[in-house]
C-alpha cells in the first residue's frame, strides 16, 4: 500500500493589504481590491477566470453568442489583444469599424456580465505580423518598443484612440474594465514599460488593475504592474527536434514556482531565459496564458487534446493560482490585410512560419465557435470556482514532504492540497501528455489539519488510473453539513425546493465515498449502497455514480441538504445558469452546448443532432421540450433541434507534383512552402458544396494528408492550414457564396509532404502524398428552450 501524508502548517500571517498602488474608482459598489496572496471585490474573495477572444479575429454580428458560450463555460472575465497593425495598416486610417468595433464588443461583455482586460499593447505578439506593429511604424523608426520618441509618439496617438473608444466604459462609469495588460514579453525595460502606463492613463484609460506579463524572469517597474504568468502544454516555437519542451513538463506537477521561461523564449536572448522572477510575497498567484491549446507552425505541429488542457488547468489551481487566465479560450482567423497577409512569418524576421489565415489555436471554442472537449474539462472546474472560488482563493497551497525527484519521475504521484488550516481540497494528477503516467494501485491519504482532525481516507485503498486528475474536498460546509471528504470533485451547488443540493463528479475508476460528520446531520438516506458509523462519522459507500444518485440529509437546525453524485461523462454535460425565473443545472450532451442570455430571458441549445435531449433540475413549470420523463432526479427533455450531417462530392482536379524542396528561414527552422508551390506541386480538389446547403451554422469537415493545405472560393484565399492529424473545418458562412457557385465548389490545393524535412508531426505522414480523402458537413442549429 502507498499511503501519502501532507501536514498543513498553522495558518500564515495575514496578507499584505494596501501595498500596492491599486485602487477602484471611488464609489462602486463591489470595488476591487488585491492583497499579497489573492483578490478580492466587494471586500470578500475573488476569483476570476479569464479568456482571451480577439474580436479583431472574428465577426462581428457572432460576438454575442461566442461571448455567450464563454460565460456559460464558467469564464467570467474576456481578455483580449488590441492588436494594432489590424486597426491601423495603413498609417492615420484608424478603423474601429465592423469586426475591428472596440468599443462595441467592450459593451457586449457588459451586457452579459462579463468583466473586459484589453491588452493594448502596443506589441502584442499573438502570432501576428511584426507582432502587432504596423510595417508603417518599423520603417520610421528604428527603436520600437523603447522610449525613443519617435516611437512614443506613434504610440500615443494609438493609445488615445484606444481611450476614445473605451471611454465611458471604466469602473468608475459602471463599465467593464477590471484590468488593462501593456505591453507584452518585454523582459529588460522597466522604465518603458512604466512610461508605457503614464502614457494610457493620460489618454483616459482606467482600471483597478494594471498588469504584465511576467515570464522569461522579466524586469518589471516595482508594484506598478500587476505580474501575470502562464504555462502551456505544448509549444510551436521550439526546435523542431527539441522532443517535449521541460518547460511544458513542468506544468503537470505541482510546484510553487511561477515563472515559465520558456513562453517567447526564441524571441528573447538565450542569457535572459530564466532570471531573477518577480517577488511572489507581494503579488497573488494570477495567470493570463495557461495553454487553451495551442498554434502550430509551419517547422513545430503540436496537438494537444482535451485531457492536457484540463490536467494542466486543474494542476494549476493545486499549485495556489488565484487567476486562472487562458490563452486562447476562443479561436478565431487572421483578417485579410490590405496591403501584406498579417501572420508572424520568417519574412518578418520572426522565427516561427504561421498558417496565413487560421488561428483555431485548438482551443475549447474553435475558429468558427466550434465545441472542444477540453470546454467541458475546463466547464467543469469553473463550476467548483464559481461556488467555491471565494473559499479556494485565500487557501494557501501545501506541498507533500515526499514528492517528485525531479520531471523526469513518472513513479511518485502528483498531489496537493490547499486549506485554510480549518477546511481544504486535495488536488491529485495522474496525466501528462507523451509520456503517459502509470496507474497508482493501493493509494490512500492522511491530511492533518492545524485546526481539525486528522484525515484518514478513503476507508480502503483505491487506484488512482492513469490519466485520472481530480479535486476532492476536505471538511467542506454545505448549509450546515460537514463533509469531511469525499472521493468525487465538487461541481456545483442547486436549489432544489428550498433544500441546497451539491453536485459532485466521480473519477472513472476510484470508487465513490462520501464521509459525513455525525453531529452535522439528523439522518441519512441514501438510494443504494450503505451507511456505516464509525470515527464520529458516517460513511456512505456503494453509490452508483448517475443521476439518480442522490444523499438525502437533514442537518440539527431542521434543513435538508442533497449529494448528487454524476458518473465521469454525465457531469462534464452540465451547465448551470438562469432559466425559467431560477437557477438551475441543466445536462446537454451530443457535441453541442447550452448559453444562458439572460438580458433576452432565453436559454439557446446548441446542437449538431436533429434531436437531442436537455435534463433540468428542478424541472420548471412550463416544459422546455417534448415527452418529458424522469432521468434520476432530473426530468429529461426532447429537443427537435434540426441539426444534420452528409457528406460532399470530392473530385480530384490536378494531381499533386513533386514536393517543393523545404527551405529554412530564421533560427534555420524549416520555411513554409512559397505562394508559387500552390501552382505548380499541390494537388488540387474540388468539393461540391450544393446550393441547398444551410450557411449559417454549417460546418465543412475535411479529411486529407499532405503537408500544407489551402480552400480558394474563385481567386480568394479563405482558409488553411498544416497538417497535424487533425480534421479541417472550414464555417460555410465564412465563404463568398458567389465564387462557390462560380467554381462550382471549394477548391482545395494540397501541397505533398516533403522528405526528410525538418517538421515535427504528432501523427506520422506519407511522404509525397497529398489527398483529400474525404469531405463532409455537419449543420448545429441553435434551439430556444425559454423565452
Amino acid at each position: 500500500m502507498t499511503h501519502h501524508f501532507l501536514r498543513v502548517p498553522t495558518t500564515a500571517e495575514p496578507p499584505l493589504s494596501g501595498h500596492l498602488p491599486f485602487s477602484d474608482a471611488p464609489g462602486v459598489a463591489d470595488p476591487i481590491g488585491v492583497t499579497s496572496r489573492w483578490f478580492t471585490r466587494g471586500g470578500r474573495p475573488w476569483f476570476p477566470v479569464s479568456g482571451e477572444f480577439h474580436y479583431s479575429r472574428y465577426p462581428a454580428a457572432e460576438w454575442e453568442e461566442e461571448l455567450l458560450k464563454m460565460k456559460a463555460a464558467g469564464v467570467t472575465v474576456v481578455a483580449g489583444y488590441l492588436i494594432w497593425i489590424h486597426h491601423e495598416e495603413a498609417e492615420g486610417r484608424i478603423r474601429f469599424d465592423g469586426d475591428r468595433d472596440l468599443r462595441r464588443f467592450a459593451e457586449l461583455c457588459a451586457r452579459h456580465g462579463l468583466d473586459f482586460v484589453p491588452r493594448i499593447g502596443p506589441w502584442s505578439h499573438a502570432e501576428v505580423r511584426n507582432g502587432g506593429l504596423p510595417d508603417w511604424l518599423l520603417a520610421r523608426t528604428p527603436a520600437p518598443r523603447t522610449d525613443d520618441p519617435v516611437y512614443l509618439a506613434a504610440v500615443r496617438r494609438w493609445f488615445t484612440a484606444i481611450g476614445e473608444q473605451l471611454k465611458g466604459l471604466d469602473r468608475a462609469h459602471g463599465g467593464p474594465i477590471v484590468a488593462i495588460q501593456v505591453e507584452n514579453e518585454l523582459y529588460d525595460q522597466p522604465g518603458h514599460l512604466l512610461t508605457l502606463k503614464r502614457m494610457a492613463q493620460e489618454a483616459g484609460l482606467s482600471a483597478p488593475l494594471w498588469t504584465s506579463t511576467a515570464w522569461g524572469g522579466v524586469q518589471l517597474p516595482p508594484d506598478e504592474l500587476l505580474p501575470l504568468f502562464g504555462g502551456y502544454p505544448e509549444t510551436f516555437w521550439t526546435e523542431w527536434d527539441g522532443g517535449w519542451p521541460d518547460t511544458c513538463r513542468k506544468h503537470f506537477f505541482f510546484t510553487h514556482q511561477r515563472d515559465d521561461e520558456g513562453i517567447g523564449a526564441d524571441l528573447r536572448p538565450t542569457q535572459v531565459r530564466g532570471g531573477e522572477p518577480a517577488p511572489t510575497d507581494r503579488f497573488p498567484w494570477a495567470t493570463c496564458e495557461l495553454g487553451g491549446g495551442m498554434a502550430v507552425s509551419y517547422h513545430r505541429r503540436p496537438r494537444v487534446d482535451a485531457a492536457d488542457v484540463g490536467a494542466l488547468g486543474l494542476t494549476k489551481i493545486g499549485c495556489g493560482s488565484v487567476w486562472q487566465g487562458y490563452y486562447m479560450f476562443h479561436g478565431g482567423t487572421n483578417p485579410a490585410g490590405e496591403l501584406t497577409t498579417l501572420q508572424e512569418s520568417h519574412a518578418t524576421g520572426y522565427p516561427n512560419d504561421l498558417p496565413v489565415l487560421t488561428y483555431d489555436f485548438q482551443a475549447p471554442l474553435g475558429e468558427y465557435g466550434q465545441y472542444r472537449p477540453s470546454y467541458d474539462e475546463l466547464r467543469l472546474q469553473h463550476l467548483l470556482l464559481a461556488d467555491f472560488g471565494e473559499r479556494l482563493a485565500p487557501m494557501e497551497s501545501v506541498l507533500p514532504e515526499r514528492r517528485p525527484a525531479g520531471q523526469g519521475d513518472r513513479d511518485t504521484l502528483r498531489w496537493a492540497v490547499r486549506s485554510d488550516g480549518h477546511s481544504g481540497f486535495l488536488f491529485v494528477n495522474n496525466h501528462q501528455p507523451h509520456e503517459p503516467l502509470p496507474d497508482r494501485p493501493d493509494t490512500s491519504f492522511t491530511v492533518a489539519l492545524p485546526d481539525g482532525p486528522e484525515l484518514t481516507f478513503p476507508s480502503a485503498p483505491v487506484t488512482v488510473p492513469q490519466g485520472a486528475y481530480f479535486c476532492w474536498p476536505l471538511r467542506l460546509d454545505v448549509a450546515g453539513l460537514r463533509l469531511d471528504w469525499a472521493t468525487a470533485q465538487p461541481v456545483c451547488t442547486v436549489d432544489v425546493g428550498g433544500r441546497t443540493v451539491l453536485v459532485l463528479a466521480a473519477t472513472d475508476g476510484i470508487p465513490v465515498e462520501l464521509a459525513l460528520d455525525i453531529a452535522t446531520l439528523r439522518y441519512v438516506h441514501t438510494p443504494m449502497g450503505k451507511v456505516e458509523s464509525a470515527d464520529g462519522r458516517f460513511l456512505v459507500t456503494g453509490l452508483r455514480p448517475g443521476t439518480d444518485a442522490l444523499v438525502e440529509v437533514g442537518t440539527p437546525d431542521g434543513g435538508q441538504v442533497g449529494l448528487l453524485v454524476l458518473d465521469a461523462a454525465t457531469a462534464r454535460t452540465a451547465y448551470r445558469g438562469t432559466a425559467w425565473g431560477a437557477e438551475r443545472l441543466l445536462l446537454c450532451g451530443d457535441g453541442g452546448g447550452v448559453v444562458f442570455d439572460e438580458p433576452a430571458g432565453e436559454v439557446r441549445v446548441h446542437s449538431p443532432a436533429a434531436e437531442t435531449s436537455l435534463a433540468v433540475l428542478p424541472a420548471p413549470e412550463r416544459p422546455p421540450g417534448e415527452n418529458p420523463a424522469a432521468d434520476g432526479v432530473f426530468t429529461r427533455y426532447t429537443l427537435a433541434t434540426g441539426g444534420a450531417s452528409g457528406v460532399l462530392d470530392v473530385s480530384l482536379v490536378r494531381a499533386a507534383g513533386p514536393a517543393p524542396d523545404t527551405v529554412t528561414g530564421v533560427l534555420d527552422r524549416a520555411s513554409a512552402p512559397a505562394d508559387r508551390c500552390f501552382d505548380t506541386s499541390a494537388a488540387e480538389y474540388l468539393i461540391a458544396v450544393p446550393d441547398e446547403l444551410p450557411r449559417t451554422g454549417t460546418l465543412l469537415r475535411v479529411h486529407w494528408t499532405g503537408d500544407v493545405a489551402r480552400a480558394y472560393a474563385g481567386d480568394t484565399l479563405v482558409a488553411d492550414q498544416y497538417f497535424s492529424g487533425r480534421v479541417w473545418e472550414i464555417g460555410l458562412d465564412r465563404l463568398p457564396e458567389d465564387a462557390l457557385r462560380a467554381d462550382g465548389g471549394l477548391r482545395v490545393r494540397v501541397l505533398p509532404f516533403p522528405a526528410d524535412a525538418p517538421v515535427y508531426l504528432p501523427v506520422p505522414v506519407p511522404v509525397g502524398e497529398a489527398s483529400v480523402a474525404r469531405a463532409e458537413w455537419v449543420t448545429v442549429r441553435t434551439h430556444v428552450v425559454a423565452g
